[in-house]
């Protein structure tokens, strides 16, 4: 991070007047691209194709972005092909979030650090839910953390990250909160992103789903699962106002997955400020708001270096929480 900051720092020196943003202005992605490190369906999926769309429909971007999942390792496939491959590609924006951060956290990239990526901006944060099919004898968070407590074999918790990663950290987190002692005995199964675990949900191969509210927005709207609990300090408003809080039903449990992007270590000064720019005008524009209080989004405004130190913060704060419940040593 050290490097990065000294390459900006360099760079403003040389063109005097000149700042990173006037020179931007020049820099036009000629093949915008998104990659959504999991399958479609998935919170990374949704930040890319809803950004995408916006970017172009608010006339920021000329041409359609180009969507390309690439699931596998928790993000770590697209991590890997990115650094190893894309390093100098200036069109190629990365979906990127809390999860992203705690496989980084966790040392779960092999060989892959967060420095050696440039870290863009944030689009929003989204909090985590816990969720049963509709029709679930299961009626609310403490009656199925009852059940795991009770017998942990009884539930199989179905999320779209890898195994130690960001949606079963949630499910551990409530479970602790809910004083089960060894929440490694919670059977968690990983899905290559929420869309698929919700799917998984619904066959009846689980019996509940971790993951974030934009991923189970649409499920929920076609009433084929039930929201146990948001994972937020107190109740999100409009159409989620019905959905009861962990902390309202006793567990004192709270989980935001922020949203943002990351871009190959080796674009360009002039591409990643132009990436910058674009990202933080749609994040201030009536439109993103909008998508945001649909999705039930909740504001984080982050650009360039704020953002990187933010995400910095991010992955320290899930590393200590890994070590507390035995994820990592």
């Amino acid at each position: 991070m050290i490097f990065k900051a000294t390459r900006l720092t360099v760079a403003a020196a040389l063109f005097g007047a000149f700042p990173l943003a006037v020179l931007a202005q020049d820099f036009t992605p000629e093949n915008p691209e998104c990659i959504a490190p999991a399958n479609p369906g998935g919170g990374w999926d949704f930040t890319c194709r809803q950004v995408g769309k916006s970017l172009q429909d608010e006339g920021l971007l000329s041409k359609t972005v180009q969507v390309v999942n690439l699931a596998g390792g928790g993000g770590g496939v697209a991590f890997a092909e990115v650094v190893n491959k894309r390093n100098d590609d200036n069109d190629l924006i990365v979906a990127a979030s809390t999860a992203t951060a705690t496989r980084l956290a966790q040392g779960a990239y092999p060989g892959n650090t967060m420095d050696q990526v440039r870290w863009l901006a944030s689009v929003g944060a989204d909090y985590g839910v816990i969720a049963v099919a509709k029709d679930s004898d299961i009626a609310d968070l403490p009656a199925l953390l009852e059940i795991i407590k009770n017998d942990p074999t009884k539930i199989s918790v179905a999320g779209g990250s890898a195994v130690g990663g960001w949606d079963h950290l949630k499910v551990l987190i409530a479970a602790n909160a809910y004083g089960i002692e060894d929440v490694r005995k919670i059977k968690y199964i990983a899905f290559d992103g929420g869309g698929e675990a919700v799917t998984q949900l619904l066959a009846g191969s689980v019996q509940a789903f971790t993951g974030d509210l934009s991923e189970a927005k649409g499920f929920v709207d076609s009433g084929d699962i039930k929201v146990l609990a948001v994972l937020s300090p107190e109740r999100l408003e409009g159409e989620f106002a019905d959905f009861p809080t962990a902390r309202e039903q006793g567990v004192e449990a709270i989980g935001a997955n922020w949203r943002g992007f990351y871009a190959p270590g080796g674009m360009s000064d002039a591409a990643y400020e132009a990436w910058v720019s674009k990202i933080g005008t749609l994040y201030a524009s009536d439109k993103w708001k909008e998508i945001m209080k649909t999705n039930g989004l909740a504001p984080l405004d982050l650009q360039g270096a704020e953002f990187e130190e933010f995400v910095a913060a991010s992955v320290q704060q899930i590393q200590d929480i890994s070590r507390e419940i035995g994820i990592i040593k």
